[in-house]
């Protein structure tokens, strides 16, 4: 438990989790990207040379609020 305060009710205390992707070629957590969504071949999303952070969650206990957050980890490739 934390310090962190829900935006949705006011609790202070979110639990920290994480948002899986479970997609094809997954590394099993969420992404985020910079730069507008362009699509390649088949549909897929261009994510070479953009900018990305992974997706930290937090969920308030309370009224069960999602918080997200793009936090920049090292070694991350598209």
């Amino acid at each position: 438990m934390n310090t962190m305060r829900c935006t949705q009710c006011g609790r202070i205390g979110l639990e920290q989790g994480f948002v899986s992707d479970s997609g094809s070629g997954a590394r099993g957590y969420a992404r985020w990207f910079g730069g507008l969504l362009e699509r390649g071949a088949m549909g897929i999303a261009r994510t070479r040379g953009l900018p990305q952070w992974q997706v930290d969650a937090f969920r308030c206990p309370n009224c069960a609020h999602l918080e997200l957050f793009a936090v920049q980890r090292l070694n991350l490739r598209a």
